[in-house]
């Protein structure tokens, strides 16, 4: 998951850069890893509300004093709300992946969502791929089927789950990178927010359970900070680092999901999921990397 942050100062300290971009995927992982735990015993509308309700009152607590209302005005309404309904879904599909699917497998799949927005940047955009590009895309596809191969525990249609979230986070990322001419991040961020949190809570009293005990409230206040911090951590990183730089080090979040994957739910990886999960990985790192490349003034 990634905020799409104008940088404001100069890159001029990648290594604090590097830090707070690694904090911000420990938290995302964390955010993962309590979504996984509480889906397993409250309804997933209920977990995506509250994770959804607490990031954006964060946010308002944040913009609204620096920005009032014209924080909430938009060049592009419409389109910003096709964006929200993306990510709504993509976080929908991914909490329901993970009452079935292991964390750091789940995590592998979502990452899928660079590839896709390559992949579809050509139709929806204009873009031009290169060879090497398309490559990376196939590989990354492979990498999944390795991962779900006949046979294996994830071989289930529960996989299609995670499927759906990369497919979603990455049209979300595309609409992203249209709506960057026309409203701020700040705008885009907090439109989503309170649009997202509308929707689920029309939706919620039809799942509502109450806290069965006050850790597992406690554990869904954590839920809403870990996302909101995660967002925050990353725009700070954008500030002492291009986003070029920093791409590479988002997909240290499928090591984090592994480790709490192992020490939360005991689970570990076989070693045919190791092979798909290091060739999404790699071939997710040769896109990034391309990119920087390509990128002036990174």
């Amino acid at each position: 998951m990634s905020l799409n942050a104008a940088p404001v100062r100069g890159h001029d300290e990648p290594l604090k850069g590097i830090l707070l971009v690694c904090l911000a995927i420990f938290l995302f992982a964390s955010h993962d890893a309590l979504s996984k735990y509480l889906s397993a015993i409250y309804p997933v509308v209920m977990v995506v509300w509250v994770r959804y309700l607490v990031h954006t009152l964060l946010l308002a607590g944040f913009f609204l004093p620096r920005e009032g209302f014209a924080v909430l005005r938009s060049g592009r309404p419409w389109l910003q709300l096709t964006r929200a309904l993306c990510l709504i879904g993509c976080s929908l599909f991914f909490t329901a992946g993970l009452r079935h699917i292991p964390l750091a497998e789940a995590t592998a799949v979502n990452f899928l969502a660079p590839l896709l927005v390559l992949a579809l940047s050509v139709p929806l955009l204009g873009e031009r791929v290169g060879r090497g590009q398309w490559l990376a895309v196939l590989g990354g596809l492979v990498g999944v089927l390795i991962v779900i191969r006949p046979g294996s525990a994830l071989f289930t249609p529960a996989i299609l789950l995670p499927l759906g979230s990369a497919l979603c986070f990455g049209l979300y990322q595309l609409f992203t990178r249209l709506l960057a001419a026309h409203d701020s991040p700040a705008t885009s961020n907090f439109l989503t927010g309170l649009i997202n949190t509308s929707i689920m809570t029309a939706l919620v009293p039809f799942f509502w359970q109450t806290p069965h005990n006050l850790k597992e409230g406690l554990l869904m206040l954590a839920l809403g900070s870990c996302g909101m911090g995660g967002h925050m951590l990353l725009t700070q990183a954008y500030r002492h680092a291009s986003p070029g730089l920093l791409a590479p080090f988002g997909y240290g979040q499928i090591v984090f999901a592994g480790l709490l994957g192992f020490l939360v739910f005991g689970h570990m990886p076989d070693g045919w999921a190791l092979l798909g999960i290091a060739i999404i990985c790699l071939c997710g790192l040769l896109v990034a990397l391309g990119q920087r490349s390509a990128a002036p003034g990174d």
